[in-house]
C-alpha cells in the first residue's frame, strides 16, 4: 500500500500525512514536520479522505479551503501491522520516513485529534 506526505503552504503551513486505506487516502494534517526519531510525537488532525490519485498531486490550489502550494515531501509504501478503531500501526518504506509508526486517537486535544509517532521496532 502507498503513503504520501505533502507539504502544504497555506494560511497555516502544515504537512498532510496520507495512508492508502479502504480504497482512499486517509488523511491527517500535521502542523510540524512528521517525526523521524523515536520519542517525538506530533499532534495531527484527521481531515477528509482523498481519492488515491491525489497522492501524486503537486501544484497550486487556487481557491477556497486549502488555497496554497502543495509539494510532495515524502512518499513510499507501507505495511499495515495492526489496525483498530482508534489506533493504526504500520511500517513505512519511504525516502525520509522509515520504520514503525503509530497513529493513535488523542481525545484530550479534541474530537479529530490524533498523535503520530515513530514507535519502537518489534524484537
Amino acid at each position: 500500500m502507498k503513503y504520501v506526505v505533502q507539504f502544504h503552504q497555506a494560511s497555516h503551513d502544515h504537512y498532510d500525512f496520507r495512508l492508502e486505506l479502504d480504497g482512499v487516502l486517509k488523511s491527517w494534517a500535521v502542523p510540524k514536520e512528521p517525526p523521524q526519531d523515536e520519542g517525538t510525537k506530533r499532534l495531527c488532525i484527521a481531515v477528509e479522505d482523498h481519492a488515491l490519485e491525489y497522492g501524486d498531486f503537486e501544484g497550486e490550489i487556487e481557491e477556497g479551503y486549502g488555497k496554497g502550494t502543495v509539494k510532495i515531501w515524502d512518499k513510499g509504501t507501507y505495511d499495515l501491522e495492526n489496525r483498530k478503531e482508534h489506533k493504526i500501526v504500520f511500517i513505512l518504506h519511504g525516502k525520509k520516513l522509515r520504520g514503525r509508526y503509530t497513529i493513535l486517537k488523542f481525545n484530550k486535544a479534541g474530537e479529530n485529534s490524533w498523535l503520530l509517532f515513530k514507535s519502537k521496532e518489534k524484537d
